[in-house]
């Protein structure tokens, strides 16, 4: 394994009921609580009246921040930011699932900078460590993103059609909040999307050097395999506890840190999706399902034996059933895609609408750079894009 440095400071409070201790926590912070959400489905839930007792409780002033969409948009940060400065916010409460807590966390980072900072250019084009941010919590309600439990997230320009990362030591959740029962309600939309994203996590991190047996990729693959079984137990019974609540932290664990540690990474699928999400506003686990499959299938001959171990470690493939470690290698890719379309996600961008004519401009707009798998030029992108169609 590779030298690495591992810090994750959030509070993790798991289990059905959890949120009646939310009060408890917010009682360590300041006065006037912003509380953000989407487009108002924990209303309609329950949600929202169980976190506002609490807030209630605890006797917090409430100033409220709705309508975060998916794909956060960098408006609905600034909208948030200066619902900060004008109310003096002591604290950012993000009930919802990665989109609203991405939001959240730069809202609350943009909230300590002066008013004609261009905080989109440092924070996101520049990719400058975030310092300094106003503390936030999450009562998450999604299982996807694992943003509950890292310092990053993804904000979009649609203007210019960029959707990029961000980071920062002061981006960490003070806490989470995790109730499985709180993902019930979720879409079955949302629910497969969510699972594409957290596979997708885990092999953004697995495909990468170094390829030697090590810790990190066993746990990658148990987590894989945990997630899988789960999946296709919430599919058919969305109000499964056990797998909800696996489900829930499963996509946790795939982001915060933990299963990536001495691993290279890699992450150019989700540079590739970003592209496309930047210009069509496709659900992010929905483009991962349909790019990540045809990345891997673009790269696997320079990999062979990593994906040899993918075909049998993940999916219990037998070397002995195929001519070639090559064919083995892409029959673990094809039955990855093949899983990704059991659940329902969309397997091609003709499913989500996306033309052909439109892959040159969103190529030439995709964030690449080296990994220590790939080094994609413009041309290799629209290739990949082009196979998804």
């Amino acid at each position: 394994m590779d030298a690495f440095t591992f810090y994750n400071p959030t509070k993790i409070v798991f289990g059905k009921d959890c949120v009646n201790q939310l009060g408890q926590e917010l009682a360590r912070y300041g006065q006037t609580v912003l509380l953000t959400y989407g487009g108002g489905s924990i209303k309609k839930n329950g949600i929202y009246e169980a976190v506002m007792a609490q807030l209630k409780a605890a006797g917090k002033t409430v100033v409220e921040l709705s309508g975060i969409m998916s794909n956060p948009r960098m408006e609905k940060v600034q909208e948030g930011a200066d619902l900060c400065r004008k109310h003096k916010v002591d604290f950012v409460l993000a009930v919802g699932g990665g989109s609203v807590i991405d939001c959240s966390k730069f809202i609350a980072g943009v909230a300590k900078t002066a008013p004609d900072y261009d905080w989109w250019e440092h924070m996101f084009m520049k990719r400058e460590n975030v310092t300094d941010a106003l503390p936030i919590g999450v009562v998450l309600t999604m299982s996807a993103t694992g943003s509950e439990m890292n310092n990053r997230g993804v904000v979009t320009n649609w203007e210019f059609q960029k959707k990029m990362g961000g980071f920062g030591d002061a981006l960490f959740p003070q806490f989470s909040f995790l109730d499985p029962t709180y993902t019930y309600t979720m879409p079955q939309e949302q629910l497969v999307n969510g699972i594409c994203d957290m596979l997708s996590h885990l092999m953004e991190q697995y495909f990468s050097l170094p390829e030697t047996n090590n810790l990190s990729d066993a746990l990658i693959e148990a987590a894989f395999k945990n997630i899988m079984e789960n999946a296709n137990i919430a599919v058919k019974n969305p109000t499964d506890y056990e797998a909800r609540s696996n489900l829930m932290w499963g996509a946790t664990i795939a982001l915060n840190g933990i299963m990536g540690l001495g691993k290279k990474q890699d992450w150019m699928a989700h540079q590739i999706e970003h592209s496309l999400s930047a210009f069509h506003d496709i659900a992010h686990g929905a483009g991962l399902a349909i790019v990540h499959p045809m990345l891997l299938r673009y790269i696997y001959k320079n990999h062979v034996a990593r994906f040899v171990r993918f075909a049998t470690h993940v999916w219990g493939l037998q070397r002995s059933d195929y001519e070639s470690d090559e064919a083995l290698a892409l029959a673990g890719i094809e039955t990855l895609r093949a899983y990704f379309k059991s659940l329902g996600a969309p397997t091609t961008l003709t499913e989500v609408g996306i033309p052909a004519e439109d892959l040159p401009a969103i190529a030439e707009k995709s964030n690449r750079y080296p990994t220590s798998y790939t080094n994609f030029t413009t041309e290799d992108i629209l290739n990949i894009y082009k196979s998804a169609l």
